[in-house]
């Protein structure tokens, strides 16, 4: 078989769809509601509307199944992926980047009680303060799409009006606080993009613009939310991740999850 063959059947095995993983067990209904936090900026007010309705139901954790694209070292995989978050304090990345809908990277990446630890294809990375600093942006930034009410009722996040359809977000890290720009959408009123400063990797001496933009929307569990996102690195100009949620299990038991080593 001549390179040109070679390269071809790779081109093959990179379009080849995997399998979803397994949706998580079904949770349960949030059967307590709270009003609105006053004084908050109108385009979130508008939002939450939207997205939640009047009474904002409380829901303690949320996980997520899909599949997508993750580009690693410039090559575009098709993946498969599973995030899970307890609101407001730890989350979990599963993602498996196939070759021919087989598993051939995994990436593993733990968040919890402020320190990140991500098992990679290139090694682990731990007990670094810039990447704990990254993910805990990366857990309040995706909440903010997926657990929503926990973003506008934490009594440790406060929102600042910019102007009609952006609102600063401000959320705790450790003894200090980091924020978000939140862009909504002036016809919808939904988010379009959440854009912070963020370290690419722990060696870094200065944060990158960091960009979450939701593609597309439907209702999971009675709540609206993104049903497809993307994120980029401003300075690479493209997303390195695009993904579609095809499952959302709310208030499920997610401590099993944060033990694991592995999908």
């Amino acid at each position: 078989m001549g390179l040109g063959s070679v390269m071809g059947v790779a081109r093959i095995g990179l379009q080849v769809q995997p399998g979803p993983f397994l949706p998580p067990a079904p949770g349960a209904a949030s059967q307590e509601a709270v009003a609105l936090p006053a004084n908050m900026p109108p385009p979130v007010v508008r939002y939450v509307g939207i997205v939640l309705g009047d009474r904002v139901p409380v829901v303690g954790s949320v996980a997520l199944t899909g599949r997508g694209r993750l580009r690693v070292s410039g090559v575009s995989f098709l993946a498969r992926w599973r995030f899970t978050y307890t609101a407001g304090r730890d989350y979990r990345h599963e993602i498996e980047c196939t070759w021919f809908g087989t598993p051939i990277l995994r990436v593993n990446e733990i968040y919890r009680d402020g320190h990140l630890r991500q098992e990679l294809p290139v090694g682990v990375v731990a007990n670094e303060p810039k990447a704990d600093q990254a993910a805990n942006l990366a857990l309040w930034g995706e909440q903010l799409f997926w657990l929503p009410s926990g973003v506008v009722t934490d009594p440790r996040v406060r929102w600042e009006a910019i102007d009609a359809t952006r609102a600063r977000l401000i959320v705790p890290f450790g003894p200090t606080e980091d924020s978000f720009t939140v862009t909504f959408d002036e016809g919808t009123g939904l988010i379009r993009r959440v854009e912070a400063l963020r370290y690419k990797s722990p060696t870094d001496a200065a944060k990158t613009p960091w960009l979450i933009d939701a593609l597309a929307w439907r209702s999971f569990n009675g709540i609206r939310l993104p049903s497809a996102f993307s994120v980029t690195w401003q300075d690479e100009g493209t997303p390195w991740l695009e993904m579609t949620v095809e499952d959302v299990a709310n208030n499920v038991d997610v401590s099993s999850s944060f033990g694991a080593s592995g999908p």
